[in-house]
């Protein structure tokens, strides 16, 4: 099953290579990095290694519908938050407290891009968007990263809550 956890994992995967050598053209640097996950499949699966996942290289329609969907999950947040990663990391500065963003390790600093945005953009609740984020920051990093990055994105959807309350009590109805 492909799910959107995978997902995330090649989104923060991507938005770290970028970080580090800014893509000429967004797309094609995409397109390469799925050509990559299948070739990497492959060698897996022609290892015959054990933890090999048919993803990639599956026939089965139900596992390539899912992939379909999960790629376009995945490009949604590498070019939102590439397209936007200068406005992200403004609103991340003030949370970060004596530190600056190009201090953090490019993990964190990915792993926060992408919950930020998940956070202002998506429909999925906070407690999961954090929960998604401590994960892919434990897994990519280390324990302490993902303790940090949780009160990071706490403390933005705490704030980001406050602000939307308040922005609707302002909201006077009108029929």
């Amino acid at each position: 099953m492909v799910t959107r956890r995978y997902g995330r994992e090649w989104a923060l995967q991507l938005l770290v290579q970028f970080d580090l050598a800014a893509p000429d053209s967004l797309p094609a640097a995409i397109a390469a990095f799925w050509e990559q996950q299948a070739q990497l499949e492959a060698e897996d699966l022609e290892e015959d290694k054990r933890n090999a996942k048919v993803i990639f290289t599956s026939t089965d329609p139900k596992v390539l519908a899912e992939l379909a969907d999960i790629r376009a999950f995945t490009e949604e947040r590498v070019n939102g938050v590439w397209s936007e990663h200068d406005s992200l990391d403004a609103q991340i500065e003030p949370f970060l407290e004596n530190w600056s963003l190009y201090r953090l390790g490019t993990i964190e600093r990915n792993v926060l891009r992408l919950g930020f945005w998940e956070l202002l953009h998506s429909d999925i609740p906070s407690p999961i968007v954090i929960n998604e984020s401590v994960d892919l920051a434990k897994f990519f990093s280390s324990t302490k990263a993902g303790r940090f990055v949780n009160g990071i994105l706490d403390r933005f959807a705490k704030t980001a809550r406050a602000s939307d309350k308040q922005d609707k009590a302002g909201e006077t109805f009108t029929p």
